[in-house]
C-alpha cells in the first residue's frame, strides 16, 4: 500500500485463515519502504497535473514502472523479514499508488505496474481493487473498512476506527453490527496539508511535523478554523471520497502564502490545520453517525496516530470514549491498511465480496481487483 501522502510502501505478510471467515489472522511481518524525497515530489507533481508540458503521459508511465519495481522490492523485504519465501506466498495483493480519483467521472488511476510486481516475484499479483466497485456504482472508496469491519467489531462496543493518512476517513462499527451496518467515508484533509504547509514553508527542507511538535507549540487561529470548516465536502453526506485532487499541493501553497501576508508563524497554521482535521472527524459522527456520546472506543490508524497533536484533539473531541492508535486492538497502525488489501486480494482469490456497498455506494456486493499470474 502506497497512501495519498506518497512517501513510501507499506507492506504486510498476513497469515489467513482457511475457509471464508477472516479471523483469526495472524499478522507476520511488517516493513515500511519510505520513498526518497525526490521520488516522492514526483508523485506529487504528477498527481496535481505539474507536468512540463507535454511530459504528462511520459511521468505516468516511467513512474508506473519505477513504483512496480518498489512494490515488489517491499513484498520481497517483507516476505524475508517473516521468514517466508516468495515461492510460499499465495498471492501479492497491490493498492498501487492512486494518481487521480474522480468518482464524478467513474474514473480512478493507480500505478505502479502489477505485470512488472508480478514478473519480479513469481508470485501471482492482484490489483486495481477501485475500478469495480466505480462500474458498479460506488465512489471507489474507501474500502479498508472491510478490514476495519473483519478486524475490530465487536458485540458489545460502538467503535470508530479513524484513519490519518493524508485523507482522513471513519469507519462507524455499532456494537454487535453486521456488515450491512458499517458506514464509512472520507472527512477531509488529514496529513496531505499538514505535510504540504511543512515542505512549502521549508523549501522542501522538511516533509512532516514529526510527532505534531510544530502543532502543539502553535496557537489556534479560530478565524481561519471557520473559513477552513466553511467547505462543501464536509456538509455533503455519504457516501463520499476524496484526495490530492482537492487538498493537496495547490491548497497547501495557498494556505503558505495567505499565512505569510499575514506575517502569521508556520506554527500557529500547523495547530489551525489540526483542529480542522479533528472538528471535521468529529462533525461526521455529529451529522451523520450516531453521535460523539455513542463512540465507546476510538481506534486511530495511519500516519497520524504519530502526532500527539492530532490525538490529543481526538481525546478532547470524544471525551467519553477511549481515544487510542489501532496497535492497542492488535493491529499496528501503519500495517493496517496494506493489511486491509491483503484480506480484499485473499478474497478475490476466493472469489467472496472483498468490499462494502454501503460505505462505497456500490449497487451491489462485487469481486474486486484483477489478477496477474504468477511464474
Amino acid at each position: 500500500m502506497s497512501g495519498t501522502s506518497a512517501d513510501g510502501v507499506d507492506a504486510a505478510l498476513v497469515e489467513w485463515p482457511e475457509g471464508e471467515a477472516p479471523r483469526p489472522f495472524e499478522l507476520l511481518a511488517f516493513r515500511e519502504l519510505p520513498y526518497a524525497a525526490e521520488l516522492q515530489e514526483r508523485i506529487h507533481r504528477l498527481a496535481a497535473g505539474r507536468s512540463e508540458p507535454g511530459r504528462a503521459l511520459a511521468d505516468l508511465a516511467a513512474l508506473d514502472v519505477e513504483l512496480g519495481e518498489r512494490f515488489a522490492e517491499a513484498a520481497r523485504g517483507v516476505a524475508q523479514a517473516g521468514g517466508i519465501a516468495l515461492a510460499d506466498v499465495d498471492a501479492i495483493a497491490s493498492h498501487g499508488q492512486t494518481v487521480a480519483h474522480h468518482p464524478e467521472l467513474r474514473a480512478t488511476l493507480q500505478i505502479g505496474d502489477p505485470s512488472l510486481i508480478a514478473e519480479r516475484t513469481g508470485v501471482t499479483t492482484v490489483a486495481d481493487f477501485r475500478s469495480r466497485d466505480l462500474a458498479a456504482g460506488g465512489e471507489g472508496a474507501p474500502l479498508a473498512p472491510f478490514f476495519h469491519f473483519a478486524a475490530f467489531a465487536d458485540g458489545q462496543e460502538s467503535r470508530l476506527v479513524v484513519n490519518l493518512g493524508g485523507i482522513a476517513n471513519v469507519t462507524w462499527l455499532p456494537a454487535g453490527a453486521g456488515p450491512e451496518d458499517v458506514l464509512a467515508f472520507d472527512v477531509g484533509p488529514a496529513n496531505a496539508l499538514l505535510d504540504g504547509v511543512v515542505r512549502v514553508w521549508s523549501e522542501a527542507a522538511e516533509r512532516i511535523d514529526a510527532g505534531g511538535a510544530g502543532a502543539l507549540r502553535g496557537q489556534l487561529d479560530e478565524q481561519e478554523l471557520e473559513r477552513l470548516l466553511d467547505d462543501d465536502f464536509l456538509r455533503r453526506g455519504p457516501p463520499k471520497s476524496t484526495g490530492r485532487e482537492r487538498y493537496g499541493s495547490a491548497e497547501a501553497e495557498a494556505l503558505v502564502a495567505g499565512w505569510r501576508e499575514r506575517g502569521r508563524e508556520r506554527d500557529d497554521l500547523l495547530a489551525t490545520l489540526v483542529a480542522f482535521c479533528v472538528e471535521a472527524v468529529r462533525r461526521a459522527a455529529v451529522d451523520f453517525l450516531a453521535g460523539a456520546e455513542a463512540v465507546g472506543g476510538v481506534l486511530v490508524g495511519g500516519g497520524g496516530a504519530r502526532n500527539g497533536a492530532l490525538m490529543r484533539g481526538l481525546a478532547t473531541a470524544f471525551p467519553a470514549a477511549r481515544v487510542e492508535p489501532l496497535a492497542a486492538a492488535g493491529v499496528p497502525s501503519q500495517a493496517c491498511e496494506a493489511m486491509a488489501f491483503a484480506l480484499m486480494g485473499r478474497n478475490r482469490l476466493l472469489g467472496l465480496p472483498n468490499h462494502l456497498p454501503r460505505c462505497t455506494g456500490a449497487s451491489r456486493a462485487s469481486v474486486l481487483g484483477e489478477i496477474v499470474p504468477g511464474r
